[in-house]
């Protein structure tokens, strides 16, 4: 039985140009409430996962299931529960706002008072009520991609998929299309690629890396900024041998550091040894005056799994 919870599930998700794999056996779920970040260098396969989510590319292989209908067998039906901007907002810059907005609204179906209150509630959503009149050709770049968003969720889909909704805006656009993003996730689940760290920080609760096209990373941004550490640095005036350090559960190694007072204790998977080395600390009378936890940002894991990437054939 489907879990009315999950809004996209995709398994094994890969597509070939050539010889060259641009995501290959990508696998992800979004959850309702869910706002997830793709993570990754230009190159690494953000955009060609994005089409395949959406079903504007066929994958060569692996599933997409939207609110547990397949996007292979059942491809209109899917889409109906998806709203996407593109890096290139989808707009017509012959039209007004109004105009297009309208125009998007009858493709989804929408007639007579239902058209006409869809155009209204995305225009205020999206903060277009003072332009609703002009052409879109003479808009900002940041108002054009308010446009796009605006399209995006005229239908008032549960899934909202933007792949980098905020290339080439200046500083002021860009902190008030995250704004408006983030505003959005109260209401919609949402997956948004990005390679620009502060952006998926800003927005996200949950972050993917992808790397060469893999999933090399996925964890609550939480879990990314207040509980990732491999490492705690442990200070005594009176240490043990080192043979003692390790026998301590959870530990998994030991490295003295320069000075002789101070050792770098790798975790072991899963594990958090600080209370048991404060408790081996005080029966042993080691004289403990220091112990911390080595955190990794999410920068630090970015370059970490991401350093030596290759550029590939599809962003």
């Amino acid at each position: 039985m489907t879990d009315p919870d999950i809004l996209i599930e995709a398994h094994g998700l890969t597509r070939r140009y050539g010889h060259q794999h641009a995501v290959q056996n990508l696998s992800l779920t979004l959850r309702k409430g869910e706002v997830l970040g793709l993570l990754g260098p230009n190159g690494a396969g953000k955009s060609t996962t994005m089409k395949m989510l959406t079903g504007t590319l066929k994958p060569n292989a692996g599933t997409v299931a939207i609110k547990g209908v397949s996007m292979a067998d059942a491809p209109k039906a899917a889409k109906q529960s998806l709203g996407y901007l593109p890096e290139q907002p989808p707009v017509y810059g012959e039209l007004t706002v109004d105009e297009f907005l309208d125009f998007a609204a009858g493709l989804h179906g929408m007639r007579g008072a239902q058209r006409k209150q869809a155009v209204a509630s995305a225009k205020r959503d999206c903060g277009l009520e003072e332009v609703s009149k002009r052409l879109i050709s003479n808009l900002s770049k940041g108002y054009q991609q308010r446009v796009g968003l605006a399209q995006a969720i005229i239908h008032r889909p549960p899934v909202i998929i933007l792949d980098e909704p905020t290339v080439g805006l200046d500083p002021i656009q860009i902190r008030e299309i995250r704004s408006l993003i983030a505003d959005l996730g109260r209401n919609h689940s949402v997956i948004l690629s990005s390679h620009i760290l502060p952006e998926i920080q800003a927005v996200c609760s949950r972050v993917m890396i992808i790397s060469r096209g893999r999933a090399v990373y996925d964890e609550p941004l939480t879990a990314t900024e207040h509980a990732r550490f491999d490492t705690v640095e442990v200070a005594l005036r009176q240490p043990p041998p080192l043979a003692q350090l390790r026998d301590i559960a959870g530990v998994a190694e030991v490295q003295a550091l320069p000075g002789g007072a101070r050792f770098a204790v790798r975790v072991q998977p899963g594990q958090d040894p600080r209370e048991a080395l404060a408790s081996a600390a005080a029966q042993g009378h080691w004289g403990l005056f220091e112990l911390r936890a080595v955190t990794r940002s999410l920068e630090d894991i970015f370059v970490e799994l991401t350093s030596g990437d290759a550029l590939g054939v599809a962003a």
